[in-house]
C-alpha cells in the first residue's frame, strides 16, 4: 500500500470519527432548539464555515464538518436506498431557485421581530427542521446525501470554490472499476473524468473516500494534506 493510499484510509477513518460527534450537534438542536433558540445558531454558523471554507478548498467544510451532511453519512447511509440522483435535482436552476426561497424566507422572519436574538434562533431552527423533513426521504428513497446536491449554501461553495484544489485521476492506472463513485458521498461521476486527467465536478466533498477505496491509486489530491 502506497503512501498516498495509507494517508486517505486514515483521513477517512479520522473523517467518521468528527462525524459521529457532529451527529450529536444535529440530533440535540432538532430535538431541542424548539425549547433552547439559542442551539438555532449552530445553522448560521455552519453556513458561515462552509462560505469561507469554500475560498479555500471548495466543498471540504460540507464533506468533513457539516453535522447534517455527517447525519446523512452515518445514520442515513446504511438505510438508503442508494440509487443515483437524478440530474434534474443538481440543476443550477433549481438549487438557485431554492436558494433564494430560503434566504428570502430567513430574512422575511427575522425582520418580523428583528430585535429579539432568540426569535433568530427560532428562525434558524426552523430551517433546520423543514430542510431536514424534506432531506430524510430523499435519503431514504434516493441518496444519501441528496439533499446536500440541492442545499443553497451547498451551491454557494460549489460556486465559490468549486475548482480549487480538484480531484486528479491517472487515466495510466484508473481500470475504470467504479469504486470511487459507489465510495463517494455526493454519488459523482468520477470515471469519466479520467482522458482529462481532473475531476473537475464543483461538487467534490474533499472527503478522500474515492481515493481509500481506489484499488489502483489513480486519484490524488494536489495538496497531500488534504487527502
Amino acid at each position: 500500500m502506497t503512501s498516498a493510499s495509507q494517508d486517505a484510509k486514515a483521513v477517512v477513518k479520522r473523517r467518521k470519527v468528527i462525524q459521529w460527534g457532529l451527529v450529536s450537534i444535529i440530533l440535540t438542536t432538532l430535538a431541542l432548539g424548539w425549547r433552547f433558540p439559542w442551539l438555532g445558531f449552530s445553522v448560521p454558523i455552519v453556513m458561515l464555515m462552509g462560505i469561507v471554507g469554500s475560498l479555500f478548498n471548495g466543498r471540504y467544510v460540507c464533506g468533513n464538518l457539516c453535522p447534517r451532511g455527517s447525519f446523512y453519512d452515518r445514520l442515513m447511509a446504511p438505510i438508503s436506498r442508494k440509487r443515483s440522483i437524478p440530474e434534474w435535482l443538481r440543476s443550477n436552476v433549481l438549487r438557485w431557485t431554492l436558494f433564494v426561497v430560503m434566504m428570502a424566507f430567513m430574512i422575511v422572519r427575522i425582520l418580523q421581530n428583528p430585535l429579539d436574538l432568540m426569535h433568530w434562533g427560532r428562525v434558524f431552527w426552523v430551517m433546520c427542521v423543514v430542510t431536514t423533513i424534506i432531506g430524510i426521504p430523499l435519503a431514504l428513497l434516493i441518496h444519501p446525501r441528496t439533499w446536500c446536491s440541492l442545499c443553497p449554501i451547498g451551491t454557494v461553495q460549489s460556486a465559490i470554490g468549486g475548482q480549487k484544489n480538484q480531484l486528479q485521476i491517472d487515466a495510466n492506472l484508473c481500470r475504470s472499476c467504479a469504486l470511487c463513485e459507489h465510495a463517494c458521498p455526493m454519488n459523482l461521476a468520477i470515471v469519466k473524468h479520467k482522458d482529462s486527467g481532473v475531476v473537475s465536478e464543483p461538487d467534490c466533498l474533499r472527503c478522500s473516500e474515492c481515493i481509500a477505496v481506489c484499488p489502483v491509486q489513480a486519484l490524488t489530491f494536489p495538496n497531500r494534506k488534504d487527502q
